[in-house]
């Protein structure tokens, strides 16, 4: 499955895959963070009673740095030779960098509440985080990173991390249901690692460039009230993926299967989205 002009890791042991569901049409759901492993465990739940859903558990840190590129190149390992990817967050953004890698591999592709390509959409996305976080959750945010900053375990760096991301979560969304969750530690060396990767590439004009080379289908399904500013990543997008459609979900913040107002208009989209992409 490996395509030429990847790199190969010596040694390198591959990624966990969980399965869900029986004999359905197969799909890739990609989690966000990065380093949040089990972030879309609740969303491969919901597509299980109808899909093959597979959810690789992205490398964490380790001997070598991780990079957006050693990423693409785990999906290679263990995704479909004709792959439907549906990404969320992070997830969305490593499911563009994998389509314009490796483009006769992918046949459709879903981006929920994609991560931004340029300073004034970052810029917009931290303004509304503040508004959201308000005078107290600010404090307390600043507060967890200077935490982190001083602890020396790796274990409770993650553990820190995982506190500023539920605090994070709570403000993306708009009026979030109970979801059941996955007991997966956070990879804090993981994000800081893979996230200046990514950031560097936008920098040196890598991407978006780079994903001018996919040529299958691409929905963007996004929550109105998500601080990752939608519209404007879709115009960023469009200008290298000029088939990039965008649907916006009223009500809805960052993560759409666990919006009340949201869940079910999205879902409904998603899945006749993916019956048309995995059919023939």
């Amino acid at each position: 499955m490996r395509e030429r002009g990847l790199p190969t890791y010596a040694g390198r042991m591959p990624i966990d895959v969980q399965v869900h569901g029986g004999d359905g049409p197969e799909i890739v759901l990609l989690h966000g963070g990065p380093g949040a492993q089990g972030s879309v465990g609740n969303l491969a739940r919901l597509l299980a009673d109808e899909f093959r859903v597979l959810e690789p558990l992205q490398r964490r840190s380790g001997d070598v740095a991780l990079t957006v590129r050693r990423h693409v190149e785990d999906l290679a390992e263990v995704a479909p030779e004709r792959a439907v990817l549906v990404g969320a967050s992070w997830g969305a953004m490593l499911a563009l960098s994998y389509a314009a890698a490796l483009p006769a591999r992918v046949r459709g592709l879903v981006l929920v509440g994609c991560g931004t390509y340029d300073v004034e959409s970052r810029a917009l996305y931290e303004e509304r985080m503040r508004d959201r976080l308000g005078p107290e959750g600010v404090e307390t945010a600043e507060d967890l990173h200077r935490q982190i900053k001083e602890a020396q375990a790796t274990e409770e760096k993650d553990r820190l991390f995982d506190r500023l991301g539920a605090l994070a979560c709570k403000a993306q969304a708009y009026d979030a249901l109970e979801t059941e969750e996955e007991d997966l530690p956070f990879d804090l060396r993981g994000h800081e690692e893979t996230w200046a990767n990514a950031l560097r590439l936008q920098e040196t004009g890598q991407e978006p460039q780079a994903f001018s080379a996919i040529g299958a289908p691409v929905l963007m399904l996004h929550g109105e009230d998500d601080p990752h500013p939608g519209r404007e990543i879709h115009e960023v997008l469009k200008a290298y993926v000029p088939q990039v459609e965008l649907v916006l979900f009223a009500r809805c913040g960052h993560e759409p299967w666990s919006e009340r107002h949201a869940r079910e208009p999205f879902l409904r989209l998603l899945r006749e989205r993916l019956r048309e992409l995995t059919s023939g």
